[in-house]
């Protein structure tokens, strides 16, 4: 195929590439504010303008630069059609579109799907609204050079470009996902398309020339004559037919009417006249074509000049194939002819749009020679008459960028076009290189792409201080999200926020009432923390705090001159303050003002924009996490409030017993647990020791925790047995449902014994430290948790070494996630023991008991945070009650044990120094009236036992089972009155049972002096 353009005596075979977009040779800035309709006009008007002279490739990118503008596309193309190939359109401008992006539209087909393929096929416009890869022609697939990870949605509109006949071209728009391309668009972009076709017509290059299409294939060598995409839109075909038996050459046209000018008596003289009408430069190859295509019995293709009558010479595009017969022998040839002198016009034109493109064009042969430069590649490598004829690596400019030379060989290797970016040699410009490989070379394309790596530059930065913002804003969003108290907001922003603002100072101030208090403080002194520390209230007219909430924006100050002026009078808080630059952002929360952050800085700033949003972000998030702070507080005042009012508010002082606890919940705030423990008085100087757990945390189960407590104390009044206690605590828990789970140690001690008698339900064993040291754990085997349980309870006693260490605890203290239960009563033990080894007299007060009790837990339990259940230990310090302090008589079932009775509670009380008559005289009445009760209405034997302890206790004892109540007589009865007597003269009794019957108490304070 012959590849030359132009005319007989132009032979130049270096016709390039349409180079890549030229820059926008207009501002259109001052168009913005300009009405739609008026913008087309000035538009339309800046094409008219554009110089006679500056035609081809210039005109096409001037007019799409401007129709993507106008339309805000992202970018646009202009496919022509083909002369070397029919039903072929060629992509020759585009202008926004990266390499990757044009690469798969280099070629396309006329009867395609594309948007360019319809507008230009059926005259109309054609829309896509999701950009799609062109349908393939032979030797392209476009889909497979589509580029990766492209953005779904772009919009493709194309409208044709009129040309001769029914040839068309086509200008297409990208679109924006989600843009709406309406009316006025569409008739925009179809007018400068009009605008196109006339300037092209008037410059004759519609068509481009065969070398510049195979450059822009980059396929040099010639197609078969078939091509399936033969579409009829294209100049008058003629069809011929040639025997290779007979030398016979036909054809379905007359020749004249194709190719005018020719002689019409050509095609009579066989193939031999044909071939003298061959130019005879073109000759040679047009013969080797016809001998290599029957050789081959293929198709081929051919373009050549031929004479026409008055001796001038027209361009024909030839194509034929060979057909054989059954033995494959070539009988015949079957080809056509088109006068292709129209697009080597084109070529022409093409040649001066490069000569004065804005972009660098430099032709190379295959040594690297420069045959041609345009003028923008002589401003750049030197003027054509220095540089011609050298080997582009001895030109000082270019042997100026290091590993240039090798770029390109590599490149050229390749065999394809490519490009790639590289740095000017003044080291501040850059300029993009594209290589098109040619039959006899390689063209060079030089465009200066140095604003464009400006604004990438840009960009990247900007996104990369965008990506900081986004990482501070998630960071602080974490933290904040941890933020427990309104401490922890004031930490989480002292740490995420100021380095990342070069910030020196923080204070957050809170609104309590109309006053701003200082909620936290950092890069400030205490001094100043305290002098703004209700500086400032919500009345205030010249505050910036109050400014800032009342605008709800963060207010910026950059200067002390700025503070002074905008609010005279606070040279103190500056100068104190230390700072030279604040920000004051406002913290509102459903446009209630809570409080205020002030940021400072060591030096006078100025926040730009991004920094002010920024700020205007954070305030809000620091707003709502100073919010949930406050409510936190409030719910955790509330959980310690009932958590208080819960437990014992303080442990009974008695001489049986030296008491001491702690209770830690396993979480903070309104989670409060159900852990509890009790010291209850009894009668006879008894003491009940509770400790128990309902399984869970909140304020139900606190509640039920506080049910229970209650009801264990009601009980104990009624004087029972602990196994019967459990047994009644059982029923309780049980009514709550099935997800109640308790577990609970009742004991009772006894100073007289020193026994204690307990049960437990769920609990674990309670350790007993010895005088001597030794630490042993109560046996039991404990019945399942209340609520489960099947009663009855058992009841187990042991005997108490005087002033021993009673430890009653539950689960929570033993056991962690990192310690099982026995190795936490080992640890427990082991504690014990070096206490009590320590303890230099075993009968410390409750004050050494308190620092034993908070040591224990201190060792015992981890770090707040990782507690897994609540812990409750009840530290008790037992003492025997002397001998000395208990006396017991036995009595007659007679009436005269009433007188005994009498006469030796005096006896007794004489003996103990307490001489009071008054309190000898209501003791006798006391005794006499119980003895009596029991003479009269039950049965012996009788048993008198009187104690001195916390009280003076007088009890007596019977075998009868009857509990006698108070009754109501009249003036009239002569008896009842016993026990409203009794309940008089006492400060408290009672009735309890025991193995053998039952014994009525009384209790009587001590005169202090005997107390």
């Amino acid at each position: 195929m012959n590849t030359r353009g132009g005319d007989a005596e132009n032979t130049d075979s270096s016709i390039p590439h349409v180079p890549r977009p030229l820059r926008q040779t207009h501002d259109l800035r001052t168009l913005q504010a300009v009405l739609p309709m008026d913008r087309h006009r000035i538009r339309m008007l800046l094409l008219d303008a554009v110089d006679e002279d500056r035609r081809d490739v210039d005109v096409l990118l001037t007019a799409l630069q401007q129709a993507v503008a106008e339309v805000h596309g992202l970018g646009g193309m202009v496919h022509l059609p083909g002369g070397g190939m029919s039903g072929i359109l060629y992509l020759v401008a585009d202008s926004g579109l990266p390499e990757s992006m044009t690469r798969p539209w280099l070629i396309i087909p006329v009867r395609g799907t594309a948007p360019p393929s319809k507008a230009a096929r059926n005259d109309t416009v054609a829309w896509q609204p999701d950009l799609a890869p062109p349908d393939p022609v032979p030797g392209r697939d476009p889909a497979a050079m589509w580029p990766a990870r492209l953005t779904a949605g772009i919009g493709h509109l194309a409208v044709p470009i009129a040309g001769g006949g029914s040839r068309r071209g086509a200008l297409s728009v990208l679109f924006a996902p989600g843009a709406t391309v309406g009316a006025a668009e569409r008739a925009f972009l179809s007018e400068v398309a009009a605008w196109m076709s006339e300037r092209l017509k008037s410059s004759g290059i519609l068509n481009p020339s065969p070398t510049l299409l195979r450059a822009l294939e980059n396929e040099p060598e010639p197609r078969d004559a078939a091509s399936p995409w033969d579409d009829g839109e294209r100049a008058p075909i003629l069809t011929y037919t040639w025997d290779l038996r007979t030398g016979a050459l036909t054809s379905d046209t007359p020749v004249e009417e194709v190719l005018p000018g020719i002689d019409p008596e050509v095609m009579g003289g066989g193939i031999e006249a044909w071939a003298e009408l061959i130019h005879p430069d073109d000759l040679p190859s047009a013969v080797a074509g016809f001998d290599t295509g029957i050789q081959l019995r293929g198709g081929f293709q051919n373009e050549y000049r031929i004479r026409r009558q008055d001796g001038t010479y027209i361009w024909i595009e030839a194509g034929a194939r060979t057909i054989t017969d059954a033995e494959g022998t070539p009988v015949k040839v079957i080809g056509t002819l088109r006068d292709s002198s129209e697009t080597h016009a084109a070529a022409e034109s093409v040649g001066r749009a490069l000569r004065h493109m804005s972009d660098g064009f430099v032709s190379l042969d295959s040594d690297w020679r420069i045959g041609f430069l345009n003028q923008a590649a002589e401003r750049l490598l030197g003027a054509a008459g220095d540089v011609a004829g050298a080997v582009l690596w001895d030109i000082p400019a270019v042997r100026a960028v290091p590993g240039l030379e090798q770029r390109c060989r590599a490149t050229a290797a390749e065999g394809r076009p490519a490009g790639f970016d590289v740095p000017g040699s003044d080291g501040a410009s850059w300029y993009h290189l594209r290589l098109v490989p040619v039959p006899e070379g390689l063209t060079l394309y030089i465009t200066d792409t140095t604003e464009r790596h400006l604004r990438e530059a840009e960009r990247v930065a900007a996104e990369r201080a965008a990506a900081e913002r986004a990482s501070l804003v998630q960071q602080i969003t974490r933290e904040l999200a941890e933020a427990v108290t309104a401490q922890d907001v004031m930490t989480a922003v002292a740490d995420v926020v100021m380095a990342p603002l070069g910030a020196s100072g923080l204070i957050m101030l809170g609104v309590v009432g109309d006053r701003l208090d200082v909620i936290g403080s950092q890069g400030y002194s205490d001094h100043f923390t305290r002098l703004l520390d209700g500086q400032w209230t919500l009345r205030d007219t010249t505050s910036p705090v109050v400014d800032a909430l009342r605008t709800r924006t963060p207010l910026c100050v950059s200067s002390p001159e700025e503070f002074l002026k905008r609010y005279p009078g606070t040279e103190i808080l500056i100068k104190e303050g230390g700072k030279q630059a604040w920000a004051f952002l406002p913290l509102a929360v459903s446009g209630r003002g809570i409080g205020a952050a002030v940021i400072g800085f060591q030096e006078p700033r100025v926040l730009d924009d991004d920094e002010q949003t920024l700020l205007t972000a954070l305030s809000g998030l620091i707003a709502q996490a100073l919010e949930r702070a406050g409510l936190y507080d409030d719910a955790t005042t509330r959980a310690r409030t009932l958590q208080r009012s819960l437990l014992p508010q303080a442990l009974p002082e008695l001489p049986e017993v030296t008491t001491a606890a702690r209770y830690q919940s396993a979480k903070q705030g309104a989670d409060v647990g159900g852990d509890w423990y009790d010291v209850i008085p009894l009668s006879a100087a008894r003491v009940a020791l509770v400790i128990g757990d309902v399984m869970g945390h909140g304020m139900a189960e606190a509640a039920t925790m506080g049910r229970l407590r209650t009801a264990v104390r009601t009980l104990s009044e009624l004087e029972l047995p602990p196994d019967e206690i459990l047994g009644h605590l059982n029923d309780i828990v049980g009514e709550l449902g099935t997800d109640a789970f308790v577990t609970c140690l009742y004991g009772i001690y006894d100073p007289v014994t020193r026994c204690l008698s307990y049960a437990s339900a769920g609990q674990p064993p309670p350790a007993v430290a010895h005088p001597d040291g030794t630490v042993t754990f109560l046996s039991m085997t404990p019945d399942p948790p209340l609520g489960v349980a099947a009663p009855p309870f058992e009841t187990r006693e042991t005997l108490l070494p005087a002033d021993s260490l009673l430890a009653l605890y539950s689960d929570g203290l033993v056991e962690s996630k990192d310690r099982d239960v026995t190795t936490g009563m080992n640890r427990l033990a082991e504690l014990l023991r070096e206490s009590v080894q320590a303890m230099p007299d075993s009968t410390a007060d409750a004050s050494d008991l308190d620092v034993l009790c908070a040591a224990l837990t201190s060792a015992l339990l981890p770090a707040h945070g990782a507690l897994i259940d609540d812990a409750a230990l009840l530290l008790v310090r037992t003492h025997s009650l002397d001998a000395e302090n208990v006396a017991e008589w036995t009595l007659p079932e007679d009436p005269v044990a009433a007188g005994q009775a009498r006469t030796l509670a005096r006896a007794q009380l004489s003996d103990w120094d307490l001489a009071d008559e008054d309190l000898i005289m209501t003791t006798e009445l006391l005794v006499s009236e119980l003895v009596g009760n029991v003479v009269r209405h039950a049965y012996g034997p009788i048993r008198l036992r009187m104690l001195r302890s916390r009280a003076l206790i007088c009890e007596v004892s019977d075998a009868s089972l009857t509990t006698p109540h108070i009754r109501h007589s009249s003036a009239t009865d002569e008896g009842g009155r016993g026990l409203q007597l009794i309940s008089a003269l006492c400060q408290r009794w009672g009735t309890r049972h025991t193995r053998t019957g039952k014994s009525i108490w009384t209790e009587q304070p001590l005169p202090s002096a005997s107390a």
